[in-house]
């Protein structure tokens, strides 16, 4: 990372608007729901109706506790995970989390370029593999050629696409009453499909790759204030930064879980009562939505396809980045030019990339998606374990080590994540 004078002041954004301090939190949860995340949260709504809803009152609470130590992780060291982890681990473990972080990450980003294509293709007709290769392309350049601060208030503004989800429950009548009953006193079932769906929405919402992404944005945002400094250096900017995080966090993850929400309420509604049980993609989901629900609701689930298709792809490229240079002591900044961080950059360029590049190959994208989710489920636990034992040690942390609330909600997000492990396997083995 770049040097700075020392600097005792508080960064400059102590105290500004809500919007201005809303960021790594928001972006992070916002790119929770990409499409191959949608296609889940479809899925689930068509096949089971009402009674996956109750999930995320259980994820959000656990999502919003890890992604705090996360980001409290980053900005009190000044350092992201991976570089973490490479200072005070073994390197054969840390290899091995980011290995299979960046295989998990380029599967995402191809089923996630994929929907893309074919979102488009349903909207304009067309070439679906086509557009996937403009969509990677144009992911990419903006990464690499736009300035970080610009980039990230573009990505700032791409989390209202979500806001489509909202939009098509005005295309259904909703019937109140049975929706919180189903969401607060669900029907649940012991079927390993049902619990194997449990754990896939688990393992969508709670993913690795947003631990990594949401530590080192908040080094980023560190470096982009002059002034600011790792906390375990400058306490006295502990308090504005640890409310900065927690509301920026908050809300960040609340819309996330809001919005993964109403995609399982608007299928179970639509799909799941006309019978409609198999959905595979979010572009699947979007075409049966169409003689069900209307146009209105079909542009809306098709155009936030791309919108959120666009968010997420640079923040599972960045993650992936993030983590090989902290793993191998690179530069790893998108406040430096391409020059300054070529091995940096070249991970994001290869990551996305590849994800175009498997659209094509004689690979099932959804089942690449599969895999990619069993791999996010393991590799998410040892992570969050680990990073449970960082934000408790003092040479790390300083006297900002976590306190009994977010110790509680970290271990129980940690081994909730664990049992869906578990969960997961027994699911296979019985399947």
């Amino acid at each position: 990372m770049k040097s700075r004078e020392p600097d005792s002041k508080p960064p400059a954004d102590g105290d500004t608007a809500l919007l201005k301090k809303l960021g790594p939190g928001l972006i992070t949860g916002a790119a929770d729901d990409d499409p191959s995340g949608i296609a889940t949260y479809s899925q689930a709504g068509a096949q089971f109706g009402l009674n996956t809803l109750w999930s995320v009152l259980f994820t959000f609470p656990l999502m919003v506790g890890i992604q705090v130590i996360s980001a409290r992780i980053g900005r009190v060291s000044g350092h992201g995970l991976a570089s973490n982890l490479r200072k005070h681990y073994s390197a054969p473990f840390l290899y091995t989390i980011v290995s299979l972080l960046l295989i998990a990450n380029i599967a995402n980003i191809a089923a996630d370029i994929a929907a893309m294509g074919e979102a488009l293709k349903l909207l304009i007709g067309g070439p679906a593999h086509l557009y996937a290769i403009a969509f990677g392309i144009i992911s990419l350049l903006l990464q690499v050629f736009i300035p970080y601060t610009r980039y990230v208030r573009v990505l700032k503004w791409l989390t209202l696409v979500l806001l489509a989800y909202v939009g098509t429950l005005f295309a259904v009548h909703i019937p109140w009453g049975e929706v919180v009953r189903g969401t607060v006193w669900p029907h649940l079932s012991w079927d390993p499909a049902y619990i194997t769906m449990v754990v896939a929405i688990f393992g969508t919402t709670i993913s690795p790759y947003l631990f990594f992404w949401q530590a080192s944005q908040e080094v980023e945002e560190m470096e982009d204030h002059p002034g600011a400094q790792p906390l375990i250096q400058a306490p006295e900017q502990a308090a504005s930064n640890f409310k900065r995080i927690r509301t920026d966090t908050l809300i960040g993850m609340g819309f996330s879980n809001v919005i993964a929400f109403f995609i399982m309420l608007t299928t179970a509604l639509t799909l799941h009562l006309q019978g409609v049980t198999d959905i595979q993609t979010s572009a699947q989901a979007a075409t049966a939505l169409r003689p069900i629900a209307g146009e209105f609701a079909f542009w809306l689930f098709a155009g936030g396809i791309i919108g959120t298709g666009l968010l997420a792809i640079p923040v599972l490229a960045g993650s992936s980045a993030y983590a090989m240079a902290g793993a191998f002591g690179w530069k790893n900044s998108l406040a430096d030019k391409p020059q300054a961080a070529k091995a940096f950059y070249a991970v994001i360029a290869l990551s996305t990339l590849l994800g175009v590049l498997i659209c094509f190959a004689p690979i099932d994208p959804m089942k690449a998606l599969v895999w990619s989710a069993v791999v996010n489920c393991v590799i998410a636990v040892p992570i969050m374990f680990l990073m449970m034992r960082m934000a408790s040690r003092r040479d790390i942390m300083g006297e900002f080590t976590l306190g009994p609330g977010l110790k509680g909600l970290g271990w129980s997000c940690s081994i909730a994540m664990a049992l869906a492990v578990i969960a997961m396997f027994w699911g296979m083995l019985l399947g």
